[in-house]
C-alpha cells in the first residue's frame, strides 16, 4: 500500500472476526471488493493465552492454527491484486506466524511477497504480579500460576511496517479497532494526534472488527430480525473519506443485510461506557455518532469524538484456573426426567465428600440429557467427576445411555495496566527464500 499521495478515500474490508470465523467471504470480498487493504481479526482475549501454552511446548507453534489455510485461499488474489492484509494471526509467536507466512508465498510462487512482523506485546517480564487486576482488584498472582501477558498495541505499532511495504503484516497482542486505524492513518495521510480523525478511524474499526457481526450474523433473530441468506452471509467493507466519515457496505449479491439496526448493534458491542471508549490510540466518546441508511446494505456513518489516548496500555493476563469436567447422560422414555434429575442427585451425594462444586442441570422432556460440570485443582479430582457419571450406568437410574465425559484445562483472563513507555513495539520484515538467494 502506497502512502495517500493526495488520497481522498480509502476501502478497508475485514475478512475475518474472529479465530473460527469461515474464509469463503473473504475471499469474495478480496476478488470483488476493489479493495485498498483486507484486515483479518481472529484474537480473542483467551486465544492468545491458549497459543501461548502452545508455544511453551513448542517453540515454533503457538500462531493462529488456521493461519496457512487463510493465506493459502487470500494470497494469490491479494498479490494480484496489490492488496496488503494486515491481521493478528500472530498470537503468542508472530514470528513464527511470519516464517509460516513466508515459506506458504514461496510455495505459491509469490517470491516478491514482503511479510512484516510486529513484536513487543509479550510483557510478560515486565508485569508486576502484586499489582491488582482491573476486575475483582485482587493481585494478579492470587488468581493462578500466570501463563501470558500481553499489551494491547495501537495504530503507531503497525505504521513502520506499512511505511516498509509490507504486503502482509502480523501482529500478536494489538487493539482490534487499531488493525483497522493504522492503513486508514496510513493511506490517507492522518497524523495519529489528530483526534477527531483518529476518533473516525477507531469507530470504523470497532464496526468493521467483527466482520459478519455487522451484515446480519449474530444479529438474525427469526420473526424479529430477519436476514436474507445467511447461508451466504457476506462481510463488510468501510469507504473511508480523509475527514473520517465512512459509508458500511458489503459486496453484492452476497447475504445478509447492512441496516441501520445492524451498525447500531455493533456499535454498542463489547463498550461499556459509550462516553468513555478506551483504546490505545484515542479515547473514544459515541454518544454523537449518528447512523443513516444512504441506500439498500449502505450505511452512513460519522459524528466520533476523541480525547488524547491513556498514558497506560491494557495488558490481557492468561493464567492457569484449574480443570473443567464435563460429563453427560442420556434417559429416554416414560418417566425420563425425573430419571434424569435422580442421577444428578446421586452423582451429587456420592461427591459430596469431596468438596467439589458441581453443577448438575438437566435439559428436555420425553429425552432428556444431563450434564454434571465442576472446576477442579487437579486432573485427577476431574475425572472423579467423570468417573461417577460413567458409573450412573448400572449404579444409577433405569435406561441411562450415551455417556460422554471430558476433561479440559481452563484459561482465566484478567487485565492490568502498564505505562506506555514500558512497551517497545518492534519491527521485522521477512524475506522470501528467493529475496535471499538474489540478494
Amino acid at each position: 500500500m502506497s502512502t495517500h499521495n493526495g488520497r481522498t478515500a480509502m476501502r478497508i474490508g475485514c475478512g475475518a472476526g474472529f479465530a473460527g470465523d469461515r474464509i469463503p467471504p473473504a475471499v469474495d470480498l478480496l476478488e470483488r471488493g476493489d479493495l485498498g487493504v483486507l484486515v483479518l481479526e481472529c484474537l480473542a482475549e483467551r486465544t492468545i493465552a491458549l497459543g501461548q501454552r502452545r508455544r511453551l511446548q513448542d517453540p515454533g507453534h503457538g500462531y493462529d492454527p488456521r493461519l496457512r489455510a487463510r493465506l493459502s485461499a487470500l494470497l494469490p488474489a491479494a498479490a494480484r491484486r496489490g492488496v496488503p492484509i494486515l491481521s493478528n494471526m500472530g498470537a503468542a509467536n508472530p514470528r513464527a506466524a511470519g516464517v509460516a507466512a513466508r515459506t506458504l508465498a514461496d510455495e505459491l510462487g509469490l517470491n516478491d511477497l514482503r511479510v512484516a512482523v510486529v513484536t513487543g506485546d509479550d510483557v510478560l517480564d515486565r508485569i508486576d504480579l502484586q499489582a491488582p487486576a482491573l476486575e475483582d482488584g485482587r493481585p494478579l498472582a492470587e488468581h493462578g500460576p500466570i501463563i501470558s501477558a500481553n499489551a494491547y498495541l495501537g495504530a503507531d505499532a503497525l505504521i513502520p511496517a506499512l511505511a516498509a511495504g509490507a504486503d502482509v503484516v502480523l501482529t500478536g497482542r494489538v487493539a482490534d479497532p487499531s488493525l483497522f486505524l493504522a492503513p486508514l492513518a496510513y493511506g490517507l495521510g492522518w497524523d495519529l494526534e489528530d483526534w477527531p480523525r483518529t476518533a473516525a478511524g477507531t469507530l470504523v474499526g470497532h464496526l468493521l472488527e467483527c466482520a459478519g457481526q455487522i451484515t446480519g450474523g449474530y444479529f438474525a433473530d427469526p420473526g424479529h430480525k430477519d436476514v436474507p441468506d445467511l447461508a451466504d452471509l457476506g462481510f463488510p467493507y468501510a469507504d473511508v473519506g480523509a475527514d473520517g466519515t465512512a459509508t458500511i457496505g458489503k459486496p453484492p449479491g452476497t447475504g445478509g443485510i447492512v441496516s441501520r439496526a445492524t451498525v447500531r448493534e455493533q456499535l454498542l458491542y463489547e463498550v461499556t461506557d459509550p462516553t468513555a471508549y478506551v483504546t490505545p490510540d484515542v479515547v473514544l466518546d459515541l454518544s454523537g455518532v449518528t447512523v443513516e441508511e444512504a441506500r439498500p446494505d449502505t450505511v452512513l456513518v460519522r459524528g466520533a469524538v476523541g480525547r488524547p489516548r491513556p498514558g497506560t496500555l491494557k495488558v490481557s493476563v492468561g493464567y492457569h484456573a484449574g480443570h473443567r469436567a464435563e460429563a453427560e447422560i442420556s434417559y429416554a422414555g416414560p418417566n425420563a426426567r425425573r430419571r434424569a434429575e435422580l442421577a444428578g442427585e446421586i452423582v451429587t451425594a456420592r461427591l459430596a465428600p469431596t468438596g467439589l462444586r458441581l453443577r448438575a442441570d438437566v435439559t428436555g422432556t420425553e429425552e432428556c440429557r444431563l450434564r454434571v460440570a465442576a472446576l477442579t485443582s487437579s486432573p485427577e479430582r476431574a475425572d472423579d467427576v467423570c468417573f461417577e457419571v460413567e458409573a450412573l450406568y448400572t449404579n444409577g437410574p433405569a435406561g441411562g445411555g450415551g455417556v460422554r465425559t471430558n476433561v479440559t484445562d481452563v484459561i482465566g483472563i484478567v487485565s492490568t495496566l502498564l505505562p506506555r513507555d514500558a512497551v517497545t513495539p518492534r519491527t521485522e520484515i521477512l524475506e522470501t527464500a528467493h529475496a535471499r538467494e538474489t540478494a
